[in-house]
């Protein structure tokens, strides 16, 4: 970013071209702006919450179970999700007040085939909703009917795609 050369300049002649593709960023970067959990000051600890089953991050694999030591050292799996506590914030506010947010899982398939996730037990939400989706980056998710999966249902992410997912209830 840093390069006076051609690696960093932007040819405004040609940007009209990929208006699609700054849409596309001024909505993730407006998600994260107006959500916490995807902005923390300190670390996620990966241990339950007090009066909680569910932890502030959560590693699961595509069949929704959470990932284990030997799902980390296998060499083939390219697929993952990422649950997101909006109540596992430890930071305060300028009021001294605790931040809460929504609670995002996030799956990620860097396979090159489709793949389809099962999502997590009812614990972690009984109900998602789709907010991003990179295989279909011009879709309006706000006008456009969201698609949606509840708790051990099923969803499928097109191949090297992220799917953005908040918890409905």
């Amino acid at each position: 970013y840093c390069q006076d050369n051609e690696l960093s300049w932007v040819d405004w002649d040609r940007a009209r071209d990929f208006e699609h593709l700054t849409d596309f960023v001024t909505r993730i970067s407006a998600l994260r702006r107006e959500h916490p959990v995807f902005r923390r000051r300190r670390f996620f600890q990966g241990r339950l919450l007090r009066g909680s089953h569910v932890e502030d991050i959560a590693w699961l694999q595509p069949s929704g179970e959470p990932m284990t030591d030997e799902d980390w050292d296998n060499g083939y799996a390219k697929s993952l999700a990422v649950f997101l506590n909006g109540s596992g914030i430890p930071e305060l506010d300028q009021r001294g007040e605790r931040i809460t947010d929504d609670s995002f899982l996030i799956l990620l398939n860097g396979h090159h085939e489709t793949l389809t996730f099962t999502m997590p037990d009812a614990g972690y939400g009984e109900a998602w909703n789709v907010v991003v989706d990179t295989a279909a980056p011009l879709l309006d998710l706000a006008v456009d009917e969201p698609r949606s999966a509840k708790a051990g249902g099923e969803i499928v992410a097109e191949a090297r795609s992220v799917l953005v997912l908040r918890r409905a209830f």
